[in-house]
This record gives C-alpha cells, structure tokens and sequence, in this order.
C-alpha cells in the first residue's frame, strides 16, 4: 500500500509496540504529527514543556519497562533541546529512539530556517544515527533503528527525516518484528578461567553495575551470589539488581559509598565485576582501587575491559548468559570467615543521620516506610540522588531512575513522567533538590495537563547543595555561586501550573504531606526545608584511595585524609 513517510513512521512505531511517544511538535515535523493525529488512540502522546523533558521523559519510560523509549521534536533548537538527553541516555546505556525532521532535502546545507546538522551533532552520543533522504529507505531504517538501540549493549539512536520525506509516498508492508536476543556465545576458556579464579578466591567480592540491570539478569545474580557466597556491593546503576535488604549486601561503593563496601572491596583477594564500567566515582584512585585483589569483570562491551582499571582476567558476553553458564558449573561455596568479617563492618560503620531534624536521608527513609520499599524512585542529581541512593533500599530492578554517568540536573521530572506513564500501576516519586528542580520544573504543568500523579519531593537547602559541600570541605568555604536564597515559593508555583503543593520543616509535617500526596489523583510538590549544610556522609577525596572514605565523625575527630 501506498503511504506518505510520515504514515509510514506512525505504522513503524505500531509495529514495534510503542504505546506512547513524547515530544514537541514544530513546521518540519508536522506531516509527522498529522498522522499521528490519525492514530491517536492506538499511540498516545504526551506533550511535554520542552523537548529536554521529552528526551529524558522517553528514557524513563524505556528504563521503567526496558522497552525502547521514543522522542519525537521539530528541526533545528527542537532538535538540539534533544541533546542533553540523549546523551544521558548514552552515558547509561538506555534504548531510545528519537524522531527528528529537517528541513526539505532541497534545502539541507544552506543554512535554512530552523536547519541543522543533528545528525552530526549526535554522533558521538549515540550508538547510531540516520539521515533518511529518500522515503524508499524510510521503514528498514526506522526497524534497524529499533533493533540497534536493543542489541548488545544498549543506547539511543537518532533519526532525522528531511519535511519533503515525510509528505513523499513509497510503497509499505507490514512486517512482524522478531525479538531481538542476547547472543548465546561465550568463549569457553574464558568461562573455565573464571570459574577457577572464583573457586580458588578466599575473600571474594561482587560488584554489581547496570548491565545486571539491563540484561535482566537479577534472578541469575542472586543464585550466583549465594553460590559463590560473597558480600555484595553496587554501583548506582545497579541499584536493585541485587535485593538491598539481603544480610549479603553491603551498600554502594565508591564516593558516597558505605565504608563497608570502600573498606571490603580493598581487603578482598578477588572482585567479581557484574556489568559495571569501573567509573572514576567508584573507583577514587585507580591506581589504588582493590589493590589486593585479582579483578574477574563481565561485560557486554569488550571495550570496558582494561578502559579505566587494569583487569585480571574477562568473559565477554550477556550478564545473564554469563551468570547462567557460571551457576550450572559453580558448586557451592563457603567464606564464612570473610562474611563475618564484613558483616562486623556494616555493624561498625552504619549510616547516620540526625532523625530529630527534617534531612535528606530522613524523608528518603520516611518515603521507604511509606511506599512499603515498592515504588518507582527516580532521582535528580547531587545530594539528593546520593540520599536516595544510600537510604532507600532497592530490591527489584528498575526501581531506581537516574542519571548516573552524566549526572543530569532537571533529569528527574520528565523521567518521572515516563516511568509513571509506562507503569501507571507503581508510585512514583522524584526525590529532587532545589537546583536540580529549578532546571525543568516547568515539566509539573506537564504532569498536571495529563493528570499524572507523580510525587515531586524537593529537599529545598537554598543551596547547590553538592557543590556547596565540596566549597565548604575542600575550597576554604569560599561559596561561589552556590546560594540559591531567594524568595521563590514552590508550593504557590506548584499551585500555579496546576499541581497541590505542601511544604514541611519537620520530620512530622512531611510524613503528613507524603501520605496525603500518596492518595492524591495528580502530580503533588512537597517542599521539604533542610538544612543548607546538611552533607553525604560517608565520602572519599577527589584523587583519594576509596579505603579512605571519611564521615562526619573522622572530620569532627581531624581524621579526614
């Protein structure tokens, strides 16, 4: 059957099972949206505040459910209000598929109304990107598109579709879309090479990242843990990948990491690395990072091995196929001793806080209690994001959204979207700051014009409270433009763009406020006053060894390194 490109790419999407798009309409898109018009009760579509909020609001969707999230936006500042979005989702391995148009291909390189090169801009950022010029080629690559975001190691991809393309006509037919699976492949030698490393290890650890989440490999993860009887630590993209709440696990490693799991992961003889990419906010010091231990990592990606730490040995290949292969060849293990010894450890240096004052790690807990550790967490970055993180226990994957490798302000609002849109069944909860807020709040007239309860808490400090911790620990207290004390009132700004707004300044009020916020029927804004010096403890030194982690006791007792 004949139909236009922009038909063409509405019954693409319906092939691949989208049910929702985000995006923001524009001249060059809009034969695209003309169609969509035609079909908008088989995709819905969410119209956000600004395409950023689209981007980030399609990532959320697509780590929500580990679909294939999709952006729609017009050419040129449409196109690059896609950008930073699209590289989170490039830092974190997310699958999305943004959808741009261009101007007519007549028109390309003459620097047209609203032209620009988003392909070129892109291209580092994403696993692929198209330019499609002729609407002959338009379906194949909207399918290799969908299947080269899910494959391997995933990320986005980026289309972009000149306006004469989408009116142009072609010919189209209906394929079934195969489901795209991980490879079964992996070098033998290097499974029996790893089986013997784990076997002979006396103080073994497992570091679990993202790519346990992504491969989907939690259930694989938990009978290889328990097999080779190891503690457990993670990174913040594998938050939940392994049950937080298991006697094993001892809390997140690195900069804001547990002293437990900073102290452990220096004493063990060998590290187990599950899908994590050895970031320098992990690993403090390189050259230092587990400087006793053998190093055993699993990974997607090839280029991961030997990138950031050097490695003793490594098995390429699916986590969960990996995982899988180990568990059927693994028998059971014993490191009695070695668990002890941690355990002491998650004994002696807990996490504190002071629950007498309205903190961050205080209405995280609170959250926790109240969502009975079940809801969908999605987080802004900085302080907030490490509270959430450290405090919130994480036991199913995909429970915890964030922007972890590129460390996002204003991510959390539109993914918040996206996950509740994609699992309206779920609570879901935006732990911000005040910064990381201001950055895309204009997304809460978003939420409300759709009636998309999302719980939007702000731990208002009136500071950039992570960077104000840095000022204040290692540049002399010198708070260069840090403080954020002005008369902006969030509870009338949420009142504003439609949504209810409550604010609380004791441990009560906002323990009040949440459980009103749970019951209501859209988006809800509780500020949250906190202290503008309240810190993440524990943490290590830029350019430090993790076994150096200090906390607030160390500092008060002049023991910080």
């Amino acid at each position: 059957m004949q139909l236009t490109g922009a038909e063409i790419v509405i019954e693409c999407l319906k092939e691949q099972g989208v049910d929702t798009v985000f995006g923001y309409p524009g001249g060059a898109i809009l034969n695209v949206y003309d169609a969509l018009y035609q079909h908008q009760n088989e995709i819905r579509h969410i119209l956000t505040s600004h395409e950023q909020g689209a981007s980030h609001a399609a990532d959320g969707y697509a780590r929500a459910t580990g679909k294939v999230g999709v952006c729609l936006a017009t050419s040129g500042p449409g196109a690059t209000n896609l950008v930073t979005g699209i590289a989170t989702a490039y830092m974190d391995s997310i699958p999305i598929v943004a959808i741009t148009c261009n101007v007519g291909v007549p028109l390309l390189g003459k620097d047209s109304f609203q032209e620009i090169d988003i392909s070129g801009i892109t291209m580092p950022i994403t696993k692929h990107n198209f330019i499609v010029k002729d609407v002959e080629q338009l379906a194949d690559t909207i399918r290799k598109a969908f299947v080269i975001a899910k494959k391997g190691r995933p990320g986005p991809v980026l289309i972009d579709i000149p306006k004469d393309v989408t009116s142009n006509q072609a010919e189209y037919e209906k394929k079934e879309i195969s489901a795209v699976c991980p490879s079964e492949d992996l070098c033998e030698e290097d499974v029996e090479t790893a089986l013997g490393l784990i076997r002979e290890a006396k103080r073994p650890y497992i570091f679990v990242g993202g790519g346990a989440v992504l491969s989907n490999a939690s259930e694989e993860l938990y009978e290889f843990v328990k097999k080779v009887d190891a503690p457990v630590c993670d990174s913040l993209m594998g938050k939940g990948a392994f049950p937080g709440t298991d006697p094993l696990y001892t809390g997140m490693l690195g900069m804001h990491g547990t002293k437990t799991s900073n102290y452990g992961v220096s004493e063990c003889d060998l590290l187990i690395v599950v899908g994590a990419r050895f970031s320098d906010r992990v690993t403090g010091n390189a050259k230092k990072f587990a400087e006793h231990a053998k190093i055993l990592q699993f990974d997607v990606d090839v280029a991961e091995m030997n990138k950031n730490v050097l490695i003793t040995e490594g098995v390429v290949g699916d986590i969960r196929v990996i995982l899988r292969r180990l568990n059927e060849r693994l028998e059971q293990l014993d490191h009695t001793e070695w668990i002890q010894k941690i355990s002491e450890y998650k004994e002696k240096y807990p996490l504190t806080y002071h629950p007498d004052l309205l903190t961050g790690p205080g209405a995280v807990e609170e959250i926790y209690r109240q969502t009975h550790g079940d809801a969908l967490i999605v987080t802004e970055v900085g302080q907030n994001q490490m509270w959430a993180a450290q405090y919130y226990k994480f036991t199913k994957p995909r429970t915890l959204l964030t922007s972890g490798g590129l460390g996002t302000m204003g991510y959390g609002l539109g993914a918040s979207i996206g996950a509740k849109t994609a699992r309206p069944e779920k609570t879901v909860v935006n732990i911000a700051g005040d910064g990381c807020f201001r950055m895309n709040m204009n997304e809460i007239a978003t939420a409300a014009r759709y009636q998309i309860p999302v719980i939007q808490v702000v731990l208002n400090n009136h500071v950039l409270g992570m960077v104000r911790q840095w000022q204040d620990l290692f540049y002399g207290k010198r708070y260069s433009a840090t403080v954020l004390n002005d008369s902006v009132d969030f509870v009338k700004l949420a009142e504003a763009m439609g949504a209810a707004g409550m604010r609380a300044t004791t441990p009560e009020e906002f323990r009040e406020a949440f459980a009103k916020a749970l019951t209501a029927d859209g988006p809800v804004v509780i500020d949250c006053q906190i202290d503008s010096d309240e810190k993440v403890w524990p943490m290590v030194a830029p350019g430090e060894a993790i076994s150096k982690a200090f906390d607030e006791e160390d500092l008060e007792a002049g023991k910080k390194q």
